[in-house]
This record gives structure tokens, sequence and C-alpha cells, in this order.
């Protein structure tokens, strides 16, 4: 019997490694682990540690297109198959509005469609954009579909700096009081969320979740803070 303490590190090797890959067993071992661990420990330890191997891996130029394509739809089918259906939605009233996607320049989906789903259980309306988002297109849909929250990914160091467009488009039409802008991405630090002038940045799905609820409540009591703490 697998020793529960390597389950997530095989997941990660499973997942990760296109040279010596294991995805037939991807499955099994998912169901192994959630055996004894939630589904958000199973992303958070395994499936998101994974996918920024994967990433980096890119960047660096060792992993191609091909194979960005071929872990990725590996993991969207187990993530769809296995661990979306436990993620139990905990409220039937909506939280709000999210406009997400992955930002210019950039076409890395698996980092922001976790986000995606974890908002949606958590209670939220998503509209996912998709990848490779042009600044205008975050604000047109977020001004179309009333959002509450544009939330922007970024995998890729040479596509982060997109980010800052979607602040200035904002700025540019007058609407950027209407909005939380939450930012993440493995590149993307507070620092960096900090100096675009985003609302929240989230060093995972989960904390930028929570940052950009605890937002929307000093929002609803007039606190609305000025000086776009991204904290």
């Amino acid at each position: 019997m697998i020793v529960l303490s390597d389950i997530l590190d095989r997941i990660k090797a499973a997942l990760s490694d296109v040279e010596n890959p294991d995805f037939d067993r991807l499955g099994e071992l998912v169901d192994e682990a959630l055996k004894k661990h939630t589904p958000e420990e199973v992303i958070e330890k395994a499936l998101r540690p994974a996918m920024e191997e994967v990433g980096r891996k890119f960047e660096e130029g060792e992993y191609f297109v091909a194979e960005l394509a071929l872990i990725g739809d590996v993991f969207k089918d187990v993530f769809e198959r296995k661990i979306k259906p436990r993620l139990k939605k905990k409220s039937s009233d909506s939280l709000g509005r999210v406009v997400i996607g992955t930002i210019e320049g950039d076409i890395h989906d698996i980092g922001k469609s976790i986000v995606a789903v974890i908002f949606e259980a958590a209670g939220f309306e998503v509209i996912d954009l998709g990848v490779d988002v042009p600044a205008e297109k975050f604000v047109d849909e977020a001004e179309k579909n009333n959002a509450d929250v544009i939330a922007i990914s970024a995998l890729l160091t040479t596509s982060m700096v997109n980010m800052r467009k979607v602040v200035e488009e904002l700025e540019k039409r007058g609407v950027r009081d209407k909005y939380i802008v939450v930012v993440g991405g493995s590149p993307v630090t507070e620092e960096f969320a900090r100096s675009i002038g985003a609302d929240v940045y989230g060093k995972d799905a989960y904390d930028g979740l929570k940052k950009v609820i605890d937002e929307i409540k000093k929002r609803a009591r007039g606190g609305v803070s000025r000086d776009r703490q991204a904290s």
C-alpha cells in the first residue's frame, strides 16, 4: 500500500514529469489521496505545485507548447472528474460576480481555472474569459456583466507586466473604484501587486478568496481603502 505521506509527491511527479509520465495512474493516486486529504489539500499540496513546476519548465524552455497542452488536458480531466465534484458550494446566495482570465501574452489556464472553481464553490458568480486576455477585454466584460471583482492571473514573468494595463484601463475609463482587482500567479508578489495598484494579492486560490471576501466586507462597511493596499 502507498504510504500516505508519499501520495502527494507521487501526484506531483505523475503530473509534471513528461519524460517519465504516469498520467494513467494519476486518477488512481488522486482517489487514494482523497481518502485522507481534503480536496483543498490535494489542490494546494500536489496539483498546484505540479502545475507551477510545469510553468517553470515551460518558461525556461524545457517544455514546449505541446507538453503544456498535454499536461493541461490531463490536469483538467482529473480536476473535473475527481476534485470539482467534491468542492461543495457553501452558499446558494451569490457573494458577487467575478470576471477572471489569464493576462495577455500568457496561455496558461490551469491556475486561473483552479481559482475560478474555488470562487464559484464559495458562492461567487464567475465569468471566465480564458487566456491571453487583453486589458480592454477585462474591463469591457466587467462593465458588461456588472462585475464586482476582476481577477487576473499570470504564470510568466514576461506577461505579468501586462496586469498593470488593466488597472490603467480602469482609471482611463473612470471606473477604477467600481472593482476589486485581485492578481496572482507564481511570479507575482505582494510588492508587485501593490506597485500596479491592485487591491488584493493572492498567493494561492484560497488566500485570494479570503482577501477578496474581506475586501467586500470592508467596502460594505464603507471602509474602502484608497491607498490600494495589496494585503
